[in-house]
């Protein structure tokens, strides 16, 4: 290799490093275009203005609480029990509850099966046990024997039509006749 091809690859190489190092510093430039143009448009556009101006009122006369506000409140004694019972529709329910002051939680309540029983739930209810239940069955379950809606030898009350069966004709062409499938025997 002479000496002017050596220069004139050693140019090409040159000339190849600065398309490079142009390329690179258009990114440089685009992204520090795209950075001011963000900055500037969060300067450009204000805050906006609320819906509602906010209200002015007088601070109040009291002064605050010394101690922490707490949303446990102590258990507030109660009692209370309702009961329904109507012969023409079965109903027949009830529930009586009572709590002390303490957390404490008794009562019962009765419910009239389908089957013909009277359920009865006795529970107590604290926060060391938590809720426990005693379930109790008075009388005895009784299932109806099935009757069905319709009787086997049911005959209907209208009378036979009166119009003939239709008759079709005989269909104009020939049945199609295949040929028994044949199979390879092993």
């Amino acid at each position: 290799m002479d000496y002017l091809d050596q220069r004139a690859e050693d140019y090409g190489q040159v000339r190849e490093l600065q398309v490079v190092q142009r390329n690179q510093n258009r990114i440089k430039i685009f992204v520090f275009a795209v950075l001011i143009s963000v900055a500037a448009a969060n300067v450009a556009y204000p805050k906006p203005a609320p819906a509602y101006p906010a209200p002015a009122y007088p601070a109040p006369a009291y002064p605050a609480p010394a101690y922490q506000k707490s949303y446990d409140y102590a258990p507030m004694p109660y009692s209370f029990a309702w009961a329904v019972k109507d012969d023409p529709s079965y109903n027949d329910y009830a529930h009586q509850e009572t709590a002390d002051d303490k957390g404490y939680v008794t009562g019962s309540y009765r419910v009239l099966l389908p089957d013909g029983r009277t359920q009865i739930v006795n529970y107590k209810a604290d926060d060391y046990t938590g809720y426990v239940a005693d379930v109790k069955y008075e009388g005895e379950a009784k299932y109806p024997e099935y009757k069905p809606a319709y009787k086997a030898d049911y005959k209907p009350a209208y009378p036979a039509p009166a119009y003939p069966a239709p008759a079709y004709p005989a269909p104009a062409y020939p049945a199609p006749a295949y040929p028994a499938p044949a199979y390879p025997k092993y």
